[in-house]
């Protein structure tokens, strides 16, 4: 007969709550490092765990404070730039002119961080986007072709908001003067 003992009767490993903590510490470390942001598979490889424990250490990291963000491109943490300018920019287009209004944003070197719908039955609904380049434009629109999912514009007949982040305050200006040149900005 097989002796069972109950999980909660077992003593605590110390060297395991160590090394969970030091390699939630490390993760953070790393991602500072890392110039894009990094997806949840790459963490799991790099600290030799599972995609789970990654997700549950990014949650307990969350819960201590730490401002991490969960981007299409994986994870990133929160831009420590107090310099940077925010702008929340009123916008209305069709779906296929979507690319090239992020396009104006990004060549005025606008960082587009969310989409934000108002919903008549849920409220605030918002998609984190996270797009400062041509490079993570190119993806993004590439995952728009690729899921052939409704943009959240469209339950809004195009009405939408992004949250938006510069360096200076010029280039939101410019950006804000090129997307009302072409009819996107809402006043």
């Amino acid at each position: 007969m097989v002796n069972l003992i109950h999980a909660e009767t077992l003593p605590a490993d110390p060297d395991r709550n160590r090394s969970s903590v030091k390699r939630r510490r490390l993760m953070l470390d790393w991602m500072r490092e890392q110039k894009t942001p990094v997806s949840g598979g790459e963490l799991a490889k790099y600290f030799r765990v599972s995609r789970q424990c990654v997700v549950q250490d990014i949650a307990i990291l969350r819960a201590a404070g730490e401002e991490i963000i969960a981007t299409p491109q994986g994870y990133r943490l929160s831009p420590e730039t107090v310099r940077s300018q925010r702008a929340v920019l009123a916008c209305r287009h069709s779906r296929e002119e979507t690319e090239e209004e992020l396009q104006i944003l990004v060549d005025n070197g606008v960082r587009i961080l969310d989409v934000v719908v108002e919903h008549a039955l849920y409220g605030e609904l918002r998609g984190t986007l996270m797009i400062e380049s041509r490079v993570d434009l190119q993806n993004f629109m590439e995952h728009v072709k690729g899921a052939r999912a409704p943009l959240l514009s469209s339950l809004t007949d195009g009405v939408h908001l992004h949250t938006v982040e510069a360096s200076r305050p010029q280039m939101i200006a410019r950006a804000k003067a090129q997307l009302k040149a072409k009819g996107f900005l809402l006043k």
